[in-house]
């Protein structure tokens, strides 16, 4: 009940909408109601030999009734589908909002395919029963209320008589709600699941066809398709053993009004007019009576939907902004690391009494084995986890005090896995400054050593770059996120291993683009070339999570053990090339 009272609540900014449908709905039924009523009177003036005029009256009201039911009844689905295509946008909006803002925590914790499922799957469920569903069951159930009341005046007997299946329909309703309510969650985190396995097949194509692994692929997801299917058909067994029970429960009423109302007739203490009413208000009943059971099973699916739904609405910010956060004051870029501690698990901690001061416009690298703490330490300063012991500062302001758009705004990152939208290559490459110029576009293409292959596609800047930009080479990519780092114009620039997936010319024509972009800037890199380490002015070496070490290459190599374990087993490659002037490269051996 607390999912349905909270899903109500998507309801409540179109009460006026509401409130017209259910007015339409009672004049639709009333509508309907009249009919019987006096077709019943017709039956009853023929047989005591009223004027035709007298039966005409009946004949034309009769049309008129049905004329309004039908006008009535087509506003009524009109509103009732413009309702819920309204509750389904503000509900996916919503939801898609909420997820923006959530924090790396839960994106570490959730498959892609599950959140997708959510957002489409789920809220569809719960569109269709708060739009129609909710609508239709509060019609049947005016109808019910209207006809009880109506087959009242006629025949108390013959009403009771109709109300005595009341209690075992209303039994079997609740043990279906009970029994089918975590069946049909169950295909619904199913269904997610299949969603996920195709989301992750469809992203890696590449790497499923590399290895050959399409048909073990297509197993696997046939494997999840046949859990769905047998969890659909345990539903399915549980809809065919109660639904139609619910429906077979109204005949049974009517066979007793049938023969007691026949008894009557022929005693005359009932009317042959009125026989004919009572009979077809109960046809009338037969729909709403059916429609119940039917509507216990939409109800539970959209439960347990709006269950799913809500497991993310009420996920927890836990990277929020304080009430009194303020902008990121102006500043060279001084970055300072206080006593850091951090775990993504409290109880394993990544990081552990960090100092580390880096001078404005300084370039470090960052040095050591894998899972040392190096791309953690990095995520701290644009504020994606908060420290679990100590501060992050960034021009003397703790990065906990600012607000998130400032900060983030003053950080430019260039990761390994260069991540880019389906769209053109000037606004990927435009996508921290939405309002820059296609001059301004061009410029930072040319400082990143992207403007000639970009001029070479087909529609240059225009070219759309298809999804995550694999259309692209690797270099390629690299070197537009570059281009999306310097027209951001960061304060504090961050390479994570930008160039360990090219070749070596690509790599040197990304370094060049690098110490473009890194001019007047502090910067940071995590890399494991020599050659990409040799653009910074100071290493600093972790391990197990601690500084271990920090000063020039030379000076480290006869002083840390650990990072003359790094590079003599080769962690750190020796071989870098650069270009001479006329733009060819030039391999030479441990040049740092």
């Amino acid at each position: 009940m607390r999912t349905f009272r909270r899903l109500l609540g998507f309801l409540a900014p179109y009460r006026g909408q509401v409130m017209i449908t259910a007015v339409l709905a009672a004049g639709t039924q009333a509508a309907g109601l009249l009919i019987p009523y006096l077709t019943g009177k017709v039956i009853d003036a023929a047989q005591a030999g009223d004027s035709r005029s007298q039966i005409y009256t009946y004949s034309l009201l009769i049309i008129a009734s049905g004329a309004v039911r039908g006008v009535m009844m087509l506003f009524r689905r009109w509103l009732a589908g413009r309702l819920s295509l309204a509750v389904e946008y503000d509900l996916r909006n919503r939801m898609y909002g909420h997820m923006q803002r959530l924090s790396y925590r839960f994106f570490d914790r959730h498959q892609t395919g599950q959140l997708m499922s959510r957002a489409t799957v789920d809220v569809q469920a719960v569109r269709v029963f708060l739009g129609y569903g909710l609508i239709f069951f509060s019609q049947h159930l005016f109808t019910v209320v209207s006809v009880l009341v109506v087959m009242t005046l006629i025949s108390v007997q013959l009403t009771l008589i109709a109300l005595a299946i009341t209690p075992v329909l209303a039994y079997m309703a609740y043990r279906y709600s009970r029994v089918s309510h975590p069946v049909l969650k169950e295909v619904q985190q199913r269904v997610a699941d299949v969603t996920t396995r195709a989301e992750e097949n469809v992203v890696g194509v590449r790497v499923v066809k590399a290895f050959a692994q399409e048909q073990n692929e297509s197993d696997r997801f046939r494997a999840g398709s046949e859990r769905i299917f047998r969890q659909a058909l345990r539903a399915a067994r549980l809809q065919a053993a109660y639904v139609p029970a619910m429906t077979a429960l109204p005949s049974v009423a009517i066979a007793g009004v049938m023969l007691v109302g026949g008894y009557q007739v022929m005693h005359g203490q009932l009317t042959l007019g009125q026989f004919f009413a009572v009979n077809a208000y109960l046809a009338l009943l037969v729909l709403p009576l059916r429609a119940i059971g039917m509507w216990v099973g939409q109800y539970q699916r959209a439960m347990a939907s709006g269950e799913r739904v809500f497991e993310v609405l009420d996920e927890e910010r836990d990277i929020v902004e304080r009430p009194d956060a303020r902008p990121l004051p102006d500043g060279p870029g001084v970055l300072r690391f206080e006593h850091v501690g951090f775990g993504y698990d409290r109880e394993r901690p990544v990081l552990s009494e960090i100092d580390l001061e880096i001078p404005a416009g300084e370039t470090i690298a960052l040095i050591g084995p894998t899972g040392c703490g190096k791309t953690t330490l990095t995520t701290l300063i644009p504020r994606f986890y908060d420290v679990d012991r100590g501060r992050v500062l960034l021009d003397g302001a703790d990065v906990r005090e600012l607000t998130l758009d400032s900060l983030r705004a003053q950080i430019g990152i260039v990761s390994q896995d260069t991540f880019l939208f389906s769209t053109t290559v000037a606004e990927n490459i435009a996508y921290g400054a939405p309002a820059a110029t296609p001059e301004q576009i061009v410029t930072a293409a040319i400082r990143a050593q992207a403007h000639e292959f970009i001029s070479d596609l087909p529609d240059g800047y225009d070219t759309r770059v298809g999804e995550r930009g694999l259309s692209l080479s690797g270099g390629q990519r690299q070197r537009i996120a570059i281009a999306r780092a310097l027209l951001m114009d960061p304060r504090v620039l961050i390479l994570d291993d930008a160039t360990a997936s090219v070749d070596a010319n690509t790599e040197a024509r990304i370094k060049l683009a690098l110490r473009e972009v890194m001019q007047g800037r502090t910067t940071l890199i995590i890399a494991h070339r020599l050659s990409t380490i040799s653009l910074a002015t100071h290493v600093v070496v972790l391990d197990h999570g601690r500084i271990v070490a920090q000063g020039e290459h030379a000076a480290l190599l006869e002083q840390s053990p650990v990072y003359q374990e790094i590079y003599n087993h080769g962690l750190v490659e020796r071989t870098f090339v650069q270009l001479d002037p006329d733009g060819a490269p030039i391999e030479k051996e441990d040049v740092a």
